[in-house]
């Protein structure tokens, strides 16, 4: 025992850190925690936040859906409460917490987050807007059709399955997948040192991309391109360029140009206006109305006078527009400032027989195809196995209902079933016998020394028939049956025996999922036009500029000042405000003179300072307008005034670089 300083005399107890008996082992702290942090990576990338190339899923993502499926969620029957689905799957197969779940759930429930959804979800699941979804015991969910399709024939030993986190129960380590999921839906996902970022696709041309791959092996890019045309975001929108397509496509990595669609709206002698029908892809509409209106109140957009988001299911967001607007102007500037125009970064890495890897187009059909090969396959031997096994009962019927009197006085003369089984087995039948009867002989080892040997199974069928099978009747289904059997098991042999037929079947089953789920492309492509300016869009024409002595400012294209021939009277132009009073000044121009639309225009104000401004951003007005404030053009102080201005000529390189500055 030992005191405490300051105690007095009350005893501390000293706990050894170690027992007597433990066994000590000295380690380096930078090697464990090297050690450590490495089997740590390697469970976030391959357990966690990457999804595998065949199936498309995450495991999260996975346990969801086979949850769901165990709970016999599939359409057409009725939707159940998200909580429940949550919890059987935290409890069952992803212990992390139902909260962290949730969401990926209603991920796989939204038509604007994934191309095709893989949850049919009811009640509040969020919005584009990024509205969040209502708690997961409010809303209601089933798998969808093709959410069901990426689970069919997981039941006939298709895929493998592994004991789940406590080894009570099993869950599949892929699903079969009907349908090519990685590539239609994309995927997203950050591990340690990696994320992926997969566009979306449309399903009807990536089953056309496979088929085409399936017939030729060695097609090359540009060739599946004619199938597979590029992204197909599920909220529409246009890629600008088909080289960064062709870039990821190759390589696995590519970043592609992402614009809103658009439409300009009015009568002639009304106000434009600007309609968004369509904005990217993960852009939040309603930061991006937000957005807008505030460009428009700092004077960025001052063409903009309102902004109305007027969406309910589609994209409606309504842009009023001065009178004097250029419509084009205006929507370069959108795409320019907002989010209108944005770029996917596109990375396709996944996990490709368990090793993380950057695929391309080609590279993520061939992980498909392989792996639908193999469940075919294992689906063909697995029907194989139970075909053959039923015949070998169909066979031991026939043969008992064609020695029935023989077959009912061994087990009549039988003390119990056990000597009934073995009376059977020893029963002799010749291979003629049998062949006269229409059994196949499948099994030549079945045959020794020219005598056909019962197997255990048949002689249990055999024991366990009814007296009703034993009528015509019952013998007639007996033998249609076992005829049916033997072409089905003919069939399937031959499936294992020509790969044409393998493949065949693979493309007819993806043509059935194009048939029935396929939807037309969302999203356009377009040509890249390179970095457009505003002076792309307005004609570099002449103009002359007004500026009064009150401040209106205008441009007013030179043709309105048409020459005249010998006697003309002259056109009425501006008319200025003559001075009411001796103390009150009159307004009368004070700057007048040509430029061109392109220019540039320096203002000089009575403080020193200086603003640059081109000339088309100073109001169109007609001849006979006095202007507008020049206030509402420049950011003026109060009692600042314009004292002079100079034109500097726009001048631009070959390339249509403007140099203006450096001519300088």
């Amino acid at each position: 025992m030992a005191k405490k300083k300051g105690s007095g005399d009350l005893p501390v107890a000293t706990t050894p850190l170690f027992a007597a008996n433990e066994k000590i082992d000295t380690i380096n702290v930078a090697d464990e925690m090297k050690n450590s942090f490495l089997d740590y990576s390697m469970s976030v990338i391959i357990s966690r936040a990457l999804p595998d190339a065949r199936d498309g899923l995450k495991p999260s993502q996975r346990r969801i859906l086979y949850a769901m499926s165990e709970l016999s969620l599939y359409p057409g029957r009725k939707h159940f409460k998200c909580a429940k689905i949550c919890g059987d799957t935290s409890g069952n197969y992803h212990p992390h917490g139902e909260a962290v779940i949730y969401p990926t759930l209603v991920n796989m429930a939204q038509p604007w987050s994934i191309r095709e959804t893989l949850v049919d979800g009811q009640g509040n699941f969020g919005s584009v807007e990024g509205d969040s979804p209502a708690a997961m015991r409010y809303t209601e969910a089933r798998l969808t059709h093709l959410g069901t399709a990426l689970m069919d024939d997981m039941d006939r030993d298709t895929v493998n399955f592994v004991p789940n986190y406590d080894e009570r129960l099993t869950e599949p380590t892929v699903f079969p997948a009907a349908f090519p999921n990685l590539l239609v839906n994309g995927g997203t996902g950050i591990a340690v040192g990696m994320a992926t970022n997969i566009p979306p696709h449309n399903l009807g041309e990536i089953i056309d991309g496979i088929c085409a791959q399936i017939d030729k092996p060695d097609i090359t890019l540009k060739q599946l391109m004619k199938y597979v045309k590029g992204p197909d975001f599920p909220t529409g929108c246009s890629v600008c360029g088909l080289a960064p397509i062709e870039q990821y496509f190759k390589t696995g990595k590519g970043s592609v140009k992402v614009r809103g669609s658009l439409e300009v709206e009015g009568d002639r002698g009304s106000k434009d206006k600007i309609v968004i029908t369509e904005i990217p892809f993960n852009v939040n509409r309603a930061t991006l109305v937000e957005r807008i209106a505030q460009l428009a109140n700092e004077r960025i957009l001052s063409e903009i006078t309102a902004v109305r988001d007027e969406s309910d299911e589609n994209t409606r967001v309504v842009i009023e527009l001065k009178r004097d607007a250029v419509p084009k102007v205006v929507i370069n500037n959108l795409y320019k400032h907002t989010s209108l125009a944005t770029s996917f970064a596109s990375n396709m890495l996944a996990i490709d027989h368990g090793r993380p890897k950057v695929l391309g187009l080609k590279e993520l059909n061939d992980c498909y195809i392989e792996h639908r090969r193999e469940v075919v396959i294992r689906r063909t031997r697995f029907d194989l196995e139970k075909a053959e096994r039923r015949g070998e009962a169909l066979e031991g019927y026939l043969i008992a209902l064609n020695n029935l009197d023989e077959f009912i006085r061994i087990i009549r003369q039988s003390a119990n079933r056990e000597e009934a089984k073995v009376k059977l087995l020893a029963f002799d039948f010749t291979r003629k016998a049998v062949e006269k009867i229409g059994i196949m002989i499948r099994n030549e080892a079945r045959l020794k020394n020219g005598r056909y040997e019962f197997s255990e199974q048949q002689a249990d069928a055999i024991l366990e028939l009814r007296l009703y099978q034993l009528t015509g009747l019952e013998q007639d289904k007996v033998k249609g049956e076992y005829k049916e059997l033997i072409i089905k098991i003919k069939d399937l042999k031959d499936i294992l025996a020509k790969e044409k037929r393998v493949f065949d079947i693979i493309k007819g089953e993806l043509n059935i999922i194009k048939e029935k789920h396929a939807t037309p492309r969302r999203t356009k492509l377009a040509p890249d036009e390179g970095e457009m300016s505003i002076e792309d869009l307005i004609a570099n024409e002449p103009v002359i500029i007004t500026l009064t002595h009150n401040g209106l400012i205008k441009r007013t294209n030179i043709s309105a000042y048409r020459a005249q021939r010998r006697g003309g009277k002259g056109v009425i132009g501006m008319a200025t405000r003559k001075a009411q009073s001796e103390k009150e000044k009159g307004d009368f121009i004070e700057h007048l003179f040509a430029a061109s639309t392109h220019d540039y225009l320096m203002f000089f104000t009575n403080t020193g300072r200086v603003y640059i401004e081109r000339v088309h951003e100073i109001p169109d007005m007609g001849r006979a307008s006095k202007g507008r404030s020049i206030a509402n053009l420049l950011e003026l102080k109060h009692g600042e005034k314009i004292a002079d201005i100079i034109r500097v000529k726009a001048v631009y390189g070959p390339k249509k670089e403007d140099l203006t500055w450096q001519q300088l």
